[in-house]
């Protein structure tokens, strides 16, 4: 069930609030949360059943994992230490089969010639995401910064609905104690998460849509037609794309934030403005920030972080973007967007530790702002298209080498000025406008993130804070009023595939 259907919109969304506050007063704390797993498990098998026993043991099996490791962690450190990683391993074994299987065999029977088939293997919903959370959970016991005790707790911890399936990855300390504490700020929490979730609806159905239709086009024509863009073309289609998977996971995270707004509980904030970054490295302290947290303290710091010198740093900071690659997609194109991101990084770190820290020497903004955002849209070419070649072909495209001749027939943009006009306005809301976060920064929208840029929950200029007034209800109505007339193909989330 997507955010952006009308079976979410209109019954799902308004019926699972409705039950959940009409519980506070009847069955208290122990119904909400009950209603809350309830609704969540129905949400998720949406459509497909058997996904329920999938999550229902994966979830009993870490729980029981988790209570393991507590019990040994003050007696038996080394036991405690070995439960963990066998935890992590299972848990990267089922996410491992179910997301790479497939690509394992294919590529094993190409470079060696043997006849290995098998069957295609469904890739549930959201089981990267969730992989992940449970992951974090386990060696945050071992850790001791928590533990779960109540089973129905823990339950609902894995499989809340609203950031179920795509993130935000949160942490066990960060969100339980929120349902432990009961909701004082009802109405506040409904109208704040309720305009949250319109900005988000309008990213997704407004701007990502239309946008992702024009890159579609072009990058499809590459893969499929034999098509090999121009210059402008294959820009054209970069920059479609650039801000479609902006404003669709942008859009998604801030629906999933403030859906757990209305409930009373605060997720934690997952994009900081990343096109307004002035470095490859500040972009990823900005872009999908709950998966970098998680890349930094579950993967980078154990292998070393950069506490062996700067080539193990470099290193480690090369392999975690890798492998933070290969995390989105079983392919060579997720890799290769992955490598290119830790070759960027690697550039940066390098110019900060031999020209800056050494010489004094800083890039001005007005030069490394604009740099750093055509190096992100470069990069974003092979996580779009369908195959290395194909990613190639745009790249020879970008530069020139196809030609630089633009025959109005071949672009393929379905009308010319009103995707120009969609794609400024795309560029004047990421580059310029403050985000979601900021506009309704006086409200505590979400969860600050230790080490993320403290402007991503500050407020905004006056003149553009969002408060609870008639007016901003008109905006907010309209806003869903126009997302409504346009849920006439409803399309996924880029995120969900994932």
């Amino acid at each position: 069930m997507l955010f952006n259907s009308y079976e979410f919109l209109l019954a799902f969304l308004p019926l699972t609030l409705a039950g959940y506050f009409l519980l506070a007063g009847r069955a208290g704390r122990r119904g909400q949360v009950l209603w809350l797993i309830a609704a969540s498990l129905f949400y998720y098998a949406w459509g497909n059943p058997w996904l329920l026993a999938l999550l229902g043991t994966s979830t009993a099996g870490n729980y029981l994992i988790a209570g393991w490791i507590a019990r040994l962690r003050d007696g038996s450190p080394t036991g405690a230490r070995l439960v963990t990683a066998a935890g992590v391993s299972l848990n990267l074994a089922v996410l491992g089969y179910f997301k790479y299987s497939n690509f394992l065999v294919t590529n094993v029977a190409e470079m060696t010639g043997l006849p290995l088939t098998m069957s295609t293997v469904v890739l549930p919903l959201g089981i990267s995401f969730i992989t992940f959370q449970k992951i974090a959970y386990l060696v945050d016991v071992y850790r001791r910064v928590t533990v779960e005790r109540d089973f129905l707790n823990f339950a609902l911890f894995v499989s809340f609905f609203p950031q179920l399936i795509a993130g935000p990855i949160v942490h066990h300390s960060e969100v339980m104690p929120q349902f432990a504490a009961r909701t004082r700020d009802k109405w506040d929490g409904l109208a704040v998460g309720g305009m949250m979730f319109v900005l988000g609806l309008f990213k997704k159905v407004a701007i990502a849509d239309p946008l992702g239709l024009e890159a579609s086009t072009i990058f499809n024509a590459v893969a499929h037609d034999g098509l090999e863009p121009m210059v402008l073309q294959a820009w054209a289609g970069v920059a479609c794309y650039t801000f479609q998977i902006y404003f669709d996971f942008s859009g998604y995270s801030d629906m999933a934030v403030g859906i757990a707004r209305m409930f009373g509980i605060r997720l934690p904030m997952n994009f900081a403005s990343p096109y307004q970054a002035a470095s490859i490295v500040d972009f990823w302290r900005r872009w999908h920030i709950s998966l970098s947290r998680f890349l930094r303290d579950y993967l980078y710091v154990p292998l070393g972080g950069n506490r062996r010198g700067p080539a193990r740093r470099y290193r480690n900071v090369f392999l975690t973007m890798v492998l933070g690659g290969l995390w989105h997609g079983a392919a060579w194109t997720f890799v290769l967007w992955g490598a290119l991101h830790g070759l960027l990084i690697l550039i940066n770190q390098a110019w900060t530790d031999q020209v800056t820290r050494r010489w004094g020497i800083v890039l001005p903004r007005a030069v490394a702002w604009p740099l750093t955002f055509a190096l992100v849209a470069a990069c974003w070419v092979p996580f779009r298209a369908d195959t290395v070649a194909a990613a190639g072909t745009m790249y020879a495209g970008m530069i020139g080498l196809n030609g630089i001749e633009l025959s109005k027939a071949a672009v393929g943009l379905l009308d010319p000025r009103s995707s120009l006009a969609l794609l400024v306005f795309a560029g004047a809301v990421a580059w310029f406008a403050p985000n979601t976060y900021q506009v309704l920064g006086e409200f505590n929208p979400a969860l600050p993130t230790r080490g993320y840029p403290a402007t991503a929950i500050t407020a905004a200029p006056r003149w553009l804070r969002w408060s609870p007034r008639w007016w901003t209800a008109v905006v907010g109505g309209a806003l869903f009023t126009v997302c409504i007339l346009r849920l006439t193909d409803v399309s996924e989330f880029i995120y969900f595939h994932f």
